[in-house]
């Protein structure tokens, strides 16, 4: 049997291993130690007073104060503080931003953000009735984090003062624990319970509490360690207190007690080592010191399968704890382990981790719920997390439309599944198409409840009545809103006509709903033509088929082969001869011009074709053209430099051996780019005679023509008395002997004009002119 010294002696080793490893916080740890020493002593205090004087609580060293120790701790702990409050501009500034904030919210209620500024300084102002209030108005709209529950918990637990207030904190933390899985929630629960162990039903509520907490995170394998530890230090704090004293309880009466809350410590020792949690060998080692008895077989095997899974999940904890939040898409390989294994429990749990850090994601959302809806199916748990889906991410439609089916199926009243609804109706959806969705959910819904046995009844009513709400909802607010119903193909109403005819046997309303199906702009379309026919064929009559047809025939533009075919059948198997001729004669007539009309616009098609290929061609052409453009001036610029050269070398030559007998005649011919077609240079005696000038591409062409037909000329120096230079002449120039002489004849009688060229053939502009 444990005694009192083992378990004190035992405690500083075990705490020293003990603790979330994957955590490695040493304030968290010794915080941790803390709160289990102050719950110890107020456990035992309490317990004194449950069970009566025969317990020496001033040998134990406790006081009657003790029982309370707990929540001043607590308070201590986790209050703001007091505060000085001083009046200046700082304050007058708050006070300004805080009514800033109220304008805003009651503008727009769904602001996280304001409501996290208002709740922070009504706080930092001390408006504590205000405060309260905001955190309220917040809580009822999003689901609070787990800094804001526990930032709410610590200031509604330092201003508590009798049982009406520590109810009210009771319903608190009850509300803190639904919104997201929180270990450090449910410790303090734990913890703050146990300050209220000696009233009515007291105990109860402790154990309550904390059974609670394990099914919750119990599993946690980084931070479930800190629950167990707490559980089992408060009932080892009763097993102290339950110890058989002389003169209180018959030895038999208090044996027993004590024995049965023994055995609760071990119960605790036991469960918690079937669990894989991190620092199990330290747990164990504790209870092997705490235990008088020899520890079971079945423990120990227990303990070591623990083990060995504890190796499995090793990898996926460690995987967590290196990445960085959100962590996404560790905790999706997360859960596809769990999923493979199938330990409810768990899956559940780590749907629950993901989910603290992943609450904007839609689809964990979606696979969460869907798993519960297929596989646990407990009521309770479902809604719940329908419930906390819609609040995290009202933007999306799934999320409202499975919510709905989980209350249907569950048998949800039928006024609580309507005021949902209508919630999901002002969520904000970001299509059109969401809103048409939600309606035919809810749609389906009101469907479901209705007898058609009965001819008429209450539910019939309500349904179409919604129908018509939704008709006219999509019109004016979703219309308004987004340019467009949603709704092209009228969805809603074709279900409604198939309601109408099929199970009301009402057909003239369902031609009611179709005609005006068709006046929204689905006459063209082949389906919606052979939808009605469809539904008249199997609750309808064949002259509203065949009318139907012949409707469909002069209308359908994008298949009416198809629809003329059907009605060709139609009458063939039911039609008299007549109907058949008539049949006959209209489709080969609409078939006519819809062909025709098809021609034209493959023509018309053809023609834009055509017109695109031209335009490619024009412009790839251009493009080459550029192209070998900027080529030929590359090529260009040194071949001109090196003909230059050439000329200047072959002029130099000439200079040296006649340079005093040369006359050079600058000739004063303008450029090409002066004129366009004629060139014009003044002769000797001051008369202009025109020179034609011709395409640079001919040009070029008779240039070295001209030059391979000339023969090349060698310098004859006794000619250079009669032989006149001519430079400056245009590049351009065709013919240079043709049409210098004419010019040159009016100085005397020309034997020959010597024009130069390069190697292409170009002429340089120059030539010789002897007499």
């Amino acid at each position: 049997m444990a005694t009192a010294a083992a378990t004190s002696a035992s405690e500083p080793e075990a705490e020293s291993k003990a603790g979330p490893k994957a955590d490695g916080e040493e304030d968290e740890v010794k915080a941790a130690r803390t709160r289990r020493k102050v719950l110890s002593r107020a456990v035992a205090a309490a317990t004194y007073k449950t069970m009566g004087p025969g317990w020496d609580q001033q040998e134990e060293g406790v006081s009657e104060s003790d029982g309370d120790e707990y929540a001043m701790a607590s308070s201590a702990e986790s209050s703001p503080g007091e505060y000085e409050w001083e009046y200046d501009e700082e304050e007058e500034k708050n006070q300004l931003e805080i009514e800033r904030l109220e304008e805003q919210l009651s503008i727009n209620v769904y602001d996280y953000n304001c409501h996290v500024d208002l709740i922070r300084l009504l706080r930092l102002e001390g408006e504590l009735t205000k405060v309260r209030m905001a955190r309220q108005k917040m809580s009822e709209i999003f689901p609070l984090t787990e800094e804001l529950w526990l930032e709410w918990l610590h200031d509604e637990i330092s201003m508590a003062q009798d049982g009406l207030d520590r109810e009210h904190v009771y319903d608190l933390f009850e509300k803190a624990v639904k919104d997201y899985i929180c270990p450090n929630i449910w410790l303090e629960y734990g913890q703050y319970s146990v300050g209220g162990i000696g009233q009515k039903g007291g105990l109860e509520k402790v154990r309550s509490v904390f059974e609670r907490a394990l099914s919750s995170v119990g599993l946690h394998m980084s931070k479930g360690l800190a629950l167990w530890e707490a559980y089992r230090e408060f009932e080892s704090a009763i097993v102290e207190a339950a110890r058989p004293v002389a003169g209180f309880l018959s030895p038999f009466d208090r044996e027993q007690t004590f024995d049965s809350q023994l055995e609760k410590v071990h119960s605790l020792f036991r469960r918690q080592l079937a669990i894989p949690l991190y620092d199990m060998e330290a747990t164990f080692a504790e209870y092997e010191e705490w235990s008088e008895d020899p520890i079971p077989e079945s423990v120990i095997q227990n303990y070591n399968k623990a083990l060995q899974q504890l190796e499995k999940y090793k990898p996926y904890e460690e995987a967590l704890l290196q990445a960085e939040a959100p962590r996404l898409a560790e905790y999706q390989a997360y859960i596809d382990f769990e999923m493979k294994i199938g330990d409810p429990a768990r899956i559940q749990l780590i749907f629950e981790r993901a989910l603290v850090e992943n609450c904007l994601v839609p689809d964990l959302w979606i696979r969460y719920s869907q798993y519960l809806d297929r596989q646990l199916k407990v009521k309770d748990l479902v809604l719940s997390v329908h419930n906390r889906a819609i609040r995290n991410c009202p933007w999306t439609v799934a999320l409202w439309s499975r919510y709905l089916l989980a209350m249907e199926r569950h048998g949800v009243d039928h006024q609580v599944i309507s005021v949902t609804f209508e919630k999901a109706l002002n969520a904000g959806f970001i299509q059109a198409t969401d809103y048409v969705e939600i309606w035919q959910a809810y749609l389906d819904y009101l469907r479901r409840r209705v007898d058609f046995k009965q001819d008429s009844s209450k539910e019939l009513e309500e349904l179409r009545a919604a129908f018509t709400r939704a008709l006219e909802y999509l019109k004016q607010e979703v219309e308004e809103r987004f340019n467009e119903s949603g709704d092209p193909s009228c969805v809603i109403m074709q279900n409604w006509a198939r309601i109408e005819a099929r199970l009301c046997n009402n057909m003239q309303k369902a031609r009611e709903l179709w005609d005006s199906i068709m006046t929204r702009g689905n006459a063209k379309y082949a389906n919606m033509w052979l939808e009605y026919y469809n539904l008249e064929r199997a609750h309808g009559d064949t002259q509203h088929c065949r009318k139907a047809l012949h409707r469909a025939v002069q209308c359908t533009s994008d298949y009416p082969e198809h629809v003329c075919e059907v009605l060709l059948t139609m009458e063939r198997t039911e039609g008299s001869l007549e109907d058949w001729d008539i049949a006959v004669q209209k489709t080969e007539t609409r078939l006519a011009r819809v062909n025709e009309q098809r021609m034209k616009a493959a023509e018309k098609e053809a023609a834009l074709v055509q017109q695109e290929e031209e335009k490619a061609e024009q412009r790839k052409r251009a493009r080459a053209e550029k192209k070998a453009l900027k080529k030929k001036k590359k090529i260009r610029g040194p071949e001109k430099r090196g003909a230059d050269e050439d000329d200047e070398k072959e002029w130099g030559d000439d200079e040296e051996e006649q340079p005093s007998k040369r006359r050079r005649v600058e000739n004063s011919i303008p450029a090409a780019g002066e004129t366009q077609n004629v060139e014009v240079a003044p002769g000797p005696a001051g008369k202009c005679a025109a020179v034609d000038v011709e395409p640079p591409s001919k040009q070029k062409e008779k240039a070295a023509s001209l030059k391979r037909d000339m023969p090349k000329v060698l310098h004859d120096s006794s000619k250079d008395s009669i032989t006149v230079f001519v430079s400056n002449l245009p590049y351009s120039m065709q013919e240079p002997d043709a049409k210098l002489r004419p010019l040159f004849e009016a100085c005397g009688e020309v034997v020959q004009i010597r024009p130069i060229f390069s190697n292409r053939g170009d002429f340089r502009g120059y030539c010789y002119v002897e007499f």
